[in-house]
């Protein structure tokens, strides 16, 4: 069994998470607005206008990161999830927690910008199709963890209650990510594959990466600065919180 004393191991105290995530946290946010402004003008300056769908086009270096950023969030949060219940971690669950709205934005944004694709590319803005319903479904997942949490007053069995939800819901992902091949779907193709060249021109695909790193550093920054606001939330009783709050 690993030694409680293992240096990693200290950072599972609520109070060392909290400094941790606070000296983390402006690098994190200035390589997100870095990332996405290099990605922004990348995609929409240097990147040439697609062939078939001219400039409608763009929308993916938005839209794109966004879908892949809400199931890896997903998968994030159920795995903190996971570590809550198995291991009885109260940071664990917390940071569950703080990734769960980061989680329904991008699942939100890739919906929203879908729909504004699908209409110039498709000629509609919704069909149930087997990703967007599976995507739209991912949607009520995050919003259904984060109304149980908020529905049990006892932040112990909030916190295994939500959790379950997120592991029960973990099904959901590799539905989204395989509906084009499982089943005959509107929905194009991956465009990026690790098993084949992509198809696309450079220029657009450097720009779709640096968005998803831009998405990625977005999303670890804003959940490092929600679990510092819930981690004095929850340790507000401890002096430690309280001069927090107080410095704050």
């Amino acid at each position: 069994m690993p030694s409680l004393h293992n240096p990693w191991f200290r950072f599972a105290a609520p109070q060392n998470a909290y400094t941790l995530a606070g000296q983390m946290l402006p690098w994190f946010s200035a390589a997100a607005v870095l990332l996405a402004v290099a990605g922004l003008y990348v995609g929409f300056i240097v990147a040439p206008t697609d062939a078939q769908q001219g400039e409608a086009y763009r929308i993916i270096f938005v839209h794109v990161p966004a879908a892949w950023m809400s199931m890896v969030i997903y998968l994030a949060m159920a795995g903190w999830a996971a570590v809550g219940l198995v291991f009885n971690s109260r940071l664990s669950s917390m940071m569950a927690c703080a990734l769960a709205p980061t989680g329904a934005l991008m699942t939100f944004l890739a919906l929203w910008t879908g729909a504004l694709w699908g209409k110039p590319t498709w000629g509609t803005w919704w069909v149930w199709d087997a990703r967007l319903t599976s995507e739209l479904v991912l949607l009520f997942l995050y919003i259904g963890f984060m109304a149980l949490h908020g529905a049990i007053d006892d932040l112990r069995r909030a916190d295994r209650a939500a959790g379950l939800l997120a592991l029960v819901g973990v099904v959901n992902v590799p539905i989204i990510y395989f509906s084009v091949k499982w089943w005959n779907t509107l929905h194009q193709g991956a465009s990026v594959s690790l098993n084949r060249a992509p198809s696309m021109a450079t220029p657009m695909l450097t720009g779709m990466l640096l968005m998803a790193l831009a998405f990625w550093m977005y999303a670890i920054a804003v959940a490092l600065m929600r679990l510092r606001t819930i981690t004095l939330e929850r340790e507000r009783h401890t002096a430690w919180a309280r001069q927090a709050l107080e410095a704050t």
